[in-house]
């Protein structure tokens, strides 16, 4: 089964008001996608959207070549993981414990984990920095701790299309590029990522492909090197933007940044 996500006249709305209107989108395995708006334009609305968790109405979304709402939840959960941008504890797990969790859509009835799961769990933890973590209850963490465990997380679900909204938002500026590093590599091993961001610079530093959301049912998907520019986001953000360039230890970044 390939990694893909394709919707067709897809409208997402909330309360009478058309906040997408009739989103046709196709993406491929390989791609890590950014989402950006301003504040309640309904970037987070579209990524429960797609993930299955509103309806779709008379539009169409198929994940990995099935209709996702014809699928049983358990296997929406192998093809795709939605990583929700306020995280409820319900219990006061350990890291570990917690990381276990995503496991979940992978077991069958009384199946327990076993040597390689615990093993792959740790390697999750030590992807997103949290050596030494892995018996701290959560409910201790601080947010970008928290933050970095359900990435964790989901990255030992291991589903085919990963769904984040905001992951950046916790994060200091060391593990917002570190994380954004691992997306991008999970996205090469034959994922789809769908990420919503703020931050314009990390969305051209990162992104294949990006879906510009601008509040009034407009829309804009395409390659990130096109659509990242003064102009759109300017229209978008409604402040001035401008190219700013930084040299690194082995490339240059040229970078979009308000004026």
């Amino acid at each position: 089964m390939q990694a893909h996500l394709y919707t067709h006249n897809l409208s997402i709305e909330i309360n009478g008001r058309v906040l997408v209107h009739k989103l046709n989108i196709d993406i491929a395995a390989g791609a890590l996608v950014c989402v950006l708006g301003t504040n309640g334009v309904g970037k987070t609305l579209t990524l429960h959207t797609l993930a299955g968790l509103r309806p779709t109405g008379p539009g169409r979304l198929d994940v990995c070549g099935g209709k996702l709402h014809d699928l049983p939840r358990k296997e929406i959960a192998r093809r795709l993981g939605l990583l929700l941008q306020l995280h409820e504890d319900a219990f006061p797990l350990s890291v570990m414990d917690s990381v276990l969790m995503g496991l979940y859509p992978r077991l069958g009835m009384w199946q327990w984990t076993q040597e390689k799961d615990h093993d792959a769990a740790q390697a999750a933890i030590n992807c997103f920095d949290l050596e030494g973590l892995e018996n701290r209850l959560i409910t201790t963490l601080s947010g970008g701790e928290r933050e970095r465990v359900a990435l964790a997380t989901l990255m030992v679900q291991n589903p085919l299309i990963w769904m984040l909204d905001e992951p950046m938002n916790h994060l200091d500026p060391r593990h917002q590029l570190s994380v954004f590093a691992t997306l991008k590599a999970v996205a090469g091993q034959n994922r789809i990522v769908i990420t919503t961001v703020h931050n314009p610079a990390l969305a051209m530093r990162y992104a294949d492909q990006v879906l510009l959301l601008y509040g009034d049912g407009d829309w804009e998907f395409g390659a990130a090197s096109e659509l990242l520019e003064p102009a759109r986001l300017e229209r978008m953000y409604q402040t001035p933007f401008e190219y700013y360039s930084t040299q690194g230890d082995s490339a240059c970044h040229t970078l979009l940044m308000p004026a």
